[in-house]
């Protein structure tokens, strides 16, 4: 009785001919992802006296894969009131504040292991308001270069970033 088994399952497992079938698409849904993204809340900058200017580094997670070819946007949470309700902005940085003093500007660098956000002005920033140092929120977000660069893509705001994403069927992978 096995061997008949086996012999009526042996046609079976040989049945299968013919070109392989196209490849379905990569991702979940339908949808690759593009990139990565993780944040940092809490935020609190440190004075430099010499350098007149506020630091912080930020470690990159280790989970996320950078690639030296990689762009890393980082973006900062604000939140504005809007007819009474609270709506959450996130801008692209660098990000200019003209305030009466002067002028100040976020502005960062990155390595493949951190991000250092800096705050930089053109005047003494050492009575700066607490709302522009502290508990401050950032968004990072790593992309391949050549879509990061896209001058047809419009990045200026995270919202922006998604609907870029979203029309081309990509996403992000979140940390």
């Amino acid at each position: 009785m096995k061997k008949l088994l086996l012999l009526l399952a042996f046609p079976i497992l040989w049945s299968c001919e013919g070109d392989r079938g196209p490849m379905g698409p990569p991702g979940l849904d339908g949808t690759n992802i593009l990139g990565q993204t993780f944040e940092y809340e809490n935020v609190d900058f440190n004075y430099d006296f010499n350098a007149n200017l506020f630091t912080r580094i930020l470690d990159i997670p280790p989970e996320i894969a950078i690639e030296p070819s990689d762009a890393i946007l980082v973006y900062r949470l604000e939140v504005q009131n809007v007819n009474g309700n609270s709506v959450e902005t996130w801008s692209l940085i660098p990000q200019n504040f003209f305030l009466p003093e002067g002028t100040i500007q976020y502005v960062y660098n990155h390595t493949d292991l951190d991000v250092e956000l800096l705050i930089d002005g053109n005047f003494d920033l050492s009575n700066l308001d607490f709302g522009f140092t502290d508990n401050q929120v950032f968004r990072f977000v790593v992309l391949p270069s050549d879509f990061a660069n896209d001058p047809k893509k419009d990045l200026s705001t995270y919202n922006q970033l998604t609907q870029a994403l979203e029309s081309e069927k990509l996403s992000l992978k979140e940390f």
